[in-house]
């Protein structure tokens, strides 16, 4: 990792420091301020010229303060002489805004602009909400995937997990749901919430009865509709047990607390977690992820493939 600099926002210093520790190295220091009035001041604290610098920053609860923070960083590391940078967003922000939906936007496209034109280089990033996201950004874009180290996590705690089904809890997610399926040689199933009725109802398709179920999505925010899909596959379907699993926790608003009617609600450390919030939770798992990002970022800068770490851990 020589004539590399690994910087941090504000959005998830803990992520970023287990990254590099992974990697062997120090974090690069920076100084990241609010003024009286909310304007964000960025100085870095070392010399960037001719380095191969990645910063990370993820999406967070303060959203917008974070993508202005991190576009603030990146024109900084581009004024100093940077080789190449390299955006590190292990949660992308505005994902879910991929496509229009009546008058509207799409924000996602808009942050990949801002992005590009603030001197981003490149970008790594993991499941992302839509895959052909991908095409938003003029330059490569490395969308990693979270589901070996949820396999793994799967095979190492969940007791009986052979007898388990992987469930999509609406039909958006079947090739996530295969993928994980064919990784653990399980069958799969699909759930179709129908909304548009006078009375909305849950089909499921496939079979659960007396079997471990694992529900799964990219990220879980309310948890409404996963907790109401677990509901139906308990007490309608006959499931043994049901467990969440998302790659990106947001966990807005009480679905801390709503989540304590699961068997258990598994996420990765990709959205910065308040230990406040977790520590209130007896069902909620967290699987880090540091390693997987810090093998991209290795193999980004030595200019090695990073399609292994599409069905490997490191």
């Amino acid at each position: 990792m020589r004539n590399t600099k690994i910087f941090s926002g504000s959005s998830h210093p803990a992520l970023a420091n287990m990254v590099c520790q992974r990697l062997g190295v120090s974090l690069a220091p920076a100084s990241l301020q609010k003024f009286s009035n909310k304007e964000t001041s960025v100085e870095m604290g070392v010399s960037v010229r001719n380095k191969d610098v990645f910063i990370i920053q993820s999406g967070c609860y303060h959203m917008n303060d974070a993508i202005i923070e991190l576009c603030i960083m990146v024109q900084a590391a581009r004024m100093g002489s940077a080789k190449r940078i390299t955006a590190v967003l292990p949660y992308f922000p505005y994902c879910k805004q991929s496509k229009r939906k009546g008058r509207t936007s799409i924000t996602a496209k808009l942050l990949t602009n801002m992005l590009s034109v603030a001197g981003v280089d490149h970008i790594i990033t993991m499941d992302l909400h839509a895959s052909q996201m991908q095409g938003f950004f003029r330059g490569p874009v490395d969308n990693l995937y979270a589901e070996p180290v949820i396999a793994q996590w799967i095979m190492r705690h969940v007791p009986q997990w052979q007898n388990g089904v992987v469930v999509s809890k609406n039909a958006g997610g079947a090739k996530r749901v295969t993928s994980l399926a064919d990784a653990l040689c399980l069958d799969f199933a699909l759930i179709h919430q129908d909304k548009a009725c006078q009375e909305p109802g849950i089909t499921l398709v496939g079979d659960v009865k007396n079997k471990i179920v694992f529900l799964t999505d990219d990220m879980v925010d309310s948890c409404g509709t996963f907790l109401n899909a677990a509901d139906h596959l308990v007490n309608k379907c006959g499931a043994a047990r049901v467990y969440l699993i998302a790659t990106h926790g947001v966990l807005s608003g009480d679905a801390i607390e709503r989540i304590e009617a699961c068997e258990s609600l598994v996420v990765t450390n990709t959205f910065p977690i308040p230990e406040t919030k977790a520590q209130h939770s007896t069902k909620l798992v967290m699987i880090d992820i540091a390693m997987t990002l810090a093998e991209a970022i290795r193999r980004t800068h030595n200019g090695e493939s990073v399609s292994y770490l599409f069905n490997h851990t490191d």
